[in-house]
């Protein structure tokens, strides 16, 4: 009976990291890339809150180590030199100002948490904060860190280690960044603090980067020892962070991400890597009827699903072969799969332009981050991308949202690319990847009436400025994607933003 209590007792802790905490009627993560801190909460209240977003994953908000001998990478984010909330995002009264408003607008705040390692070995050897390392000695003065809070001996990481070798994945250096000692009572110490402020200033959670190159065990005890959310924010007493762990794991590697779904949530790298296949013509959709761990897919209950990251659409981290924004016409049908699906909890990806996979974001000649412009047709300029703005997938959003709580019902397909569904009563999508058109009376699930297509316009008053759907009182609903249309896929639900 008592090994039955402490079984239950560990089901529950990690029970407890997998809620996000969304306000409710909310859902959907997207990740701000690189984003500035006041420019974030802006997107909040402008856009954010009121499309119906539930929370934002931000860039590494502790200083990070300046390097202009690579024309400020975007991956000087990851290299920190102390845990002092000054990058060039912005400062930390930017934000925790951020953090707020974003609160009060119903949106959650996820802070990607680097707490594997520190900096590599670099000539440049200030901070965005104007803090210095030694890096021959292993002496970060601004934490304080020094030589005896770092795995030792110094090893690297070598590729064939990820085969054979879990001990050195998680004790030796991840492409030379210098490898903390999380079994260290100390090092703890500090990654615990580092995380409780955050948690004080407002945050929901936290990406765990590079999870796979730290024991379990001693993640187990880090995240335990973090304090529960911030009441003033409005999260419920006693509510545990959201906690997602980067477990690159696609078969065949010593370390697996199911190590690590006892602790927390883990990003399901299959999951972009399956959708985009599929979508791609590499895979047919009418295969995606049982779509979720029959896949070789993570728990619902613990995945974290994206199409792509950061990482992997620049080809790193299970890169190669995932949609992007470059093929949009592809990437907004697995999108919107992704987001009109029940399995997981969907992250969005919101990009700058890049041809060059090393380039940081768009920035001046003093390497200050020029903001994201907003233009009259909601889109974004001056170098960004803003996929969380394209209407067909802020208008899914918004479709999740209407759906939820429903499975899926009502599954067509023509044993090819269209495929079809209904989430309960509340919405209905359908898809068409073949090169011929989608032409047929199907049922939708929905009350009788008069819908917006919410893909190919929106309504505006008591008429739509893209595809009418006349749904009759038996639910069925004639249904037309044509090969050629602009979006592959159209999407109806009962909200106030599709039915007229």
């Amino acid at each position: 009976m008592f090994r039955y209590v402490l079984l239950l007792s560990a089901v529950g802790l990690a029970a407890a990291y997998t809620n996000p905490h969304y306000a409710a009627g909310r859902s959907t993560m997207v990740h701000l890339f690189e984003w500035k801190w006041d420019d974030i909460a802006d997107e909040c209240e402008r856009w954010l809150g009121p499309k119906g977003f539930g929370g934002i994953q931000v860039s590494p908000p502790n200083e990070n180590l300046v390097i202009w001998s690579a024309n400020r990478p975007w991956w000087e984010r990851y290299q920190p030199i102390s845990y002092r909330l000054v990058t060039r995002s912005g400062n930390e009264a930017q934000f925790a100002s951020m953090v707020r408003r974003c609160n009060n607008a119903g949106v959650r705040i996820y802070v990607d948490a680097i707490i594997n390692h520190m900096t590599g070995t670099w000539s440049e050897n200030v901070g965005t904060g104007g803090s210095t390392a030694n890096f021959g000695e292993w002496n970060y003065p601004s934490v304080p860190y020094g030589r005896n809070d770092f795995n030792w001996p110094q090893c690297v990481i070598q590729g064939s280690d990820y085969g054979c070798c879990p001990e050195r994945v998680r004790n030796c250096e991840l492409s030379g960044l210098k490898d903390l000692n999380q079994g260290s009572e100390y090092v703890r110490g500090m990654i615990v603090g580092y995380m409780n402020h955050l948690i004080q200033l407002g945050v929901a959670g936290f990406r765990i980067d590079a999870a796979k190159h730290m024991w379990p065990g001693d993640l187990k005890i880090i995240y335990d020892r973090l304090s529960n959310l911030n009441t003033d924010h409005g999260f419920s007493s006693g509510a545990r962070p959201y906690i997602y762990q980067e477990v690159i794991d696609l078969g065949g590697e010593a370390i697996s991400r199911d190590e690590y779904t006892s602790l927390a949530a883990v990003t399901e790298f299959k999951y972009g890597m399956e959708l985009s296949g599929a979508f791609s013509g590499r895979n047919q959709l009418r295969w995606l009827v049982n779509w979720g761990p029959q896949w070789g897919l993570l728990a619902h209950e613990v995945s974290l699903t994206f199409i792509d990251n950061h990482d992997n659409q620049r080809g790193h981290g299970a890169g190669g072969a995932i949609l992007t924004y470059k093929e949009a016409k592809k990437y907004k049908g697995a999108i919107a799969f992704m987001l009109a699906h029940p399995y997981g909890e969907p992250q969005l990806m919101s990009s700058f332009a890049f041809t060059n996979t090393e380039a940081g974001p768009p920035m001046d000649s003093q390497g200050n981050i020029i903001s994201a412009s907003i233009n009259s047709d909601n889109s974004c300029g001056n170098g960004w991308i803003c996929e969380h703005r394209w209407r067909q997938i802020a208008s899914m959003v918004n479709f999740r949202n209407a759906a939820a709580g429903h499975g899926i019902n009502d599954w067509w397909d023509n044993s090819s690319n269209q495929i079809a569904f209904c989430r309960g009563g509340q919405a209905f999508i359908a898809f068409n990847n073949d090169s011929w058109d989608l032409n047929q009376t199907l049922q939708t699930c929905l009350p009788a009436g008069t819908y917006c297509d919410i893909v190919s316009g929106e309504k505006q008053g008591n008429s739509c400025t893209g595809k009418t759907i006349q749904v009759g009182n038996d639910g069925r609903a004639h249904i037309s994607v044509g090969a050629n249309d602009y979006d592959m896929f159209l999407a109806i639900h009962v909200g106030t933003d599709s039915r007229l």
